[in-house]
């Protein structure tokens, strides 16, 4: 099973950088994280030597572009045909979700890396706590898988990647937003704190900030591997009844 994963990865992830979508969404990615983190983060203002102001606008980050990569794992194939023909080659239905799954995370792995330099101005600056960092991106990366999972189920429910894109970010912004000040303070004072802590314990935004502290958590990591894996397991359902019709 590993050895077809890996050979739909490679595949998928060279189809990626065989066309220019690659490097755009790339130089995209890494101008919109410095925009953010030195001039609406305030990232020399605060004065501090630490990476706050670029991780904090990642899950908005990811609201957008996420997507954008998504949206063409599957509806791209069902647009075009083409998912009859890999769906009848000797792979399972799990391997195909996985390899293009995996592809798809690595190559946003990619675009996450070359944010280095980020790293390496802190460097310079000061002495910041290499660990958080560390922990940070680590984070990070789950956050951007669990979204590629969600984004790679509705791409498989779709032929349109338009309408994939837009409801893949519906969907991101509801679990981003549930964690924030502002939508957990519409319900303080009438609801429930069992239904409060159920909000903010739904919200990417929350486990994710709880990371970037410098502890990686297991109620953390398991959040996010289990929204990952749960919407894998939809992918492939998804799949298995485009091919019963």
């Amino acid at each position: 099973m590993i050895g077809k994963t890996l050979t739909i990865c490679r595949r998928e992830l060279a189809g990626y950088f065989a066309t220019p979508l690659a490097y755009v969404f790339i130089v995209i990615f890494l101008v919109l994280a410095g925009v953010l983190t030195f001039f609406v983060g305030d990232f020399f203002e605060r004065g501090q030597a630490d990476l706050q102001s670029f991780f904090t606008f990642h899950p908005w980050l990811y609201l957008v572009l996420i997507p954008a990569v998504s949206m063409r794992l599957w509806a791209e194939e069902r647009k075009s045909g083409t998912i009859e023909l890999f769906l009848t080659l000797p792979i399972r239905l799990s391997e195909a979700v996985l390899g293009k799954f995996v592809a798809a995370w690595i190559f946003v792995g990619i675009a996450l890396a070359l944010t280095f330099p980020f790293w390496l101005t802190v460097l310079f600056l000061g002495e910041p706590d290499n660990g958080v960092v560390a922990a940070s991106y680590i984070g990070s990366w789950l956050m951007a898988g669990a979204i590629l999972g969600i984004g790679a189920a509705v791409s498989a429910a779709t032929k349109n990647q338009v309408i994939a894109f837009v409801v893949s970010a519906a969907i991101v912004f509801v679990l981003v937003a549930a964690g924030t000040p502002t939508v957990l303070g519409l319900f303080e004072g009438w609801a429930p704190q069992a239904l409060i802590q159920a909000v903010s314990g739904a919200s990417l935004f929350g486990h994710f900030t709880a990371i970037t502290r410098g502890v990686i958590g297991l109620p953390d990591v398991f959040y996010f591997v289990s929204l990952t894996v749960g919407f894998l397991a939809a992918n492939a359902v998804l799949i298995e009844l485009t091919r019963a019709d």
